[in-house]
């Protein structure tokens, strides 16, 4: 009779055992999962994603306590995008973050169930990805830069460092999905300087030495970067052959200047990706993104690599320091 008592007792212990792990799991799936889709390099966008994770704190969501996230990086190879995509759908996430133009074109064709917020420097209503800017209407919004509007700021202002110049260059992806409207854009500003343009193309990290390599014997005196991931992932790369090249550079985003460039001019990145982190929060509370308006970063920054240009042998003019919201010495 005692051995059968015990026996009970084990099973019932077995059993206990055995309905752990399932509570386990159970509370592991209660938990929300993001996908968080880019790219890059999970180094080369370490400031992006940790503006990311303050904008979701903001909401009260902190990886590991009450939300997970599952990262995809491309590694610079945009062509995986689409494939990094599906495996998030598949998982099946929440909410998918699209952390660049390329990944919310790939995120926005991989589901039309669930949410995706984007950071983009292209027109999400040109590209698709939201019938406007004030309703969405669909299951996309985000953040969006339209950095193609200030690539003729950008061409003016490397004009007043190198004047005399009058051939120039300006470095375009094909394959990122805005690449046409960012080409014609910089041909217009530089007819309207009557300046010399070249458009040369990269399609990946391999290209940048033949870039440059080309753009000295077109004589280039200066050289624009137009918005694009493989871009600021290879931003290190870039500023180092400028340097070498002695060709004065500007770029969108301010790791450029700070990684070696000589300036750049364009929105807050880091701003950017917090309002990213509090959508996507606002998204798990319930929130529906065809109602959350497109946000349009509105704040610009001018940062010169003082530095830099003294080692190009560029008198930075003093009231482009004056306007300047940050000088790197």
């Amino acid at each position: 009779m005692a051995s059968h008592i015990e026996r009970r007792k084990f099973l019932a212990t077995l059993g206990g055992a055995a309905a752990w792990p399932l509570a386990v799991r159970a509370a592991q799936r209660a938990m929300p999962v993001i996908g968080f889709l880019n790219g890059q390099t999970s180094s080369g966008y370490a400031p992006m994603a940790a503006a990311f994770h303050q904008g979701l704190s903001k909401e009260g969501f902190v990886e590991g306590r009450n939300v997970a996230i599952e990262y995809r990086w491309a590694e610079n190879q945009i062509d995986r995008l689409p494939a990094l995509a599906a495996e998030l759908v598949r998982r099946p996430v929440a909410v998918i973050v699209a952390a660049g133009t390329s990944p919310a074109v790939a995120a926005k064709a991989s589901t039309t169930t669930i949410p995706v917020v984007f950071s983009t420097a292209a027109d999400p209503v040109a590209l698709g990805l939201v019938a406007s800017l004030n309703r969405p209407g669909g299951n996309v919004t985000g953040v969006t830069n339209l950095g193609v509007e200030l690539l003729q700021k950008q061409l003016e202002m490397l004009h007043q460092f190198v004047p005399t110049a009058t051939t120039v260059a300006g470095l375009v992806n094909p394959t990122f999905p805005g690449s046409e409207t960012q080409s014609r854009e910089l041909e217009a500003a530089a007819r309207k300087l009557g300046l010399q343009l070249h458009l040369l193309h990269a399609h990946a990290v391999r290209d940048f030495d033949m870039v440059f390599e080309t753009m000295v014997r077109l004589q280039a005196a200066a050289l624009v970067i137009c918005p694009d991931a493989l871009f600021a992932g290879g931003r290190d790369q870039i500023a180092m052959l400028a340097l070498r090249h002695a060709i004065p550079t500007a770029y969108h985003f301010r790791e450029f200047a700070a990684a070696g460039g000589l300036m750049s001019y364009g929105p807050s990145a880091t701003a950017g990706y917090r309002q990213v982190g509090i959508y996507a929060g606002r998204i798990l509370k319930g929130e529906q993104p065809a109602v959350l308006p497109v946000m349009r970063s509105t704040k610009l920054e001018l940062v010169i690599n003082l530095k830099t240009a003294k080692r190009l042998g560029l008198d930075v003019p003093l009231f482009l320091q004056e306007r300047a919201d940050e000088v790197i010495e």
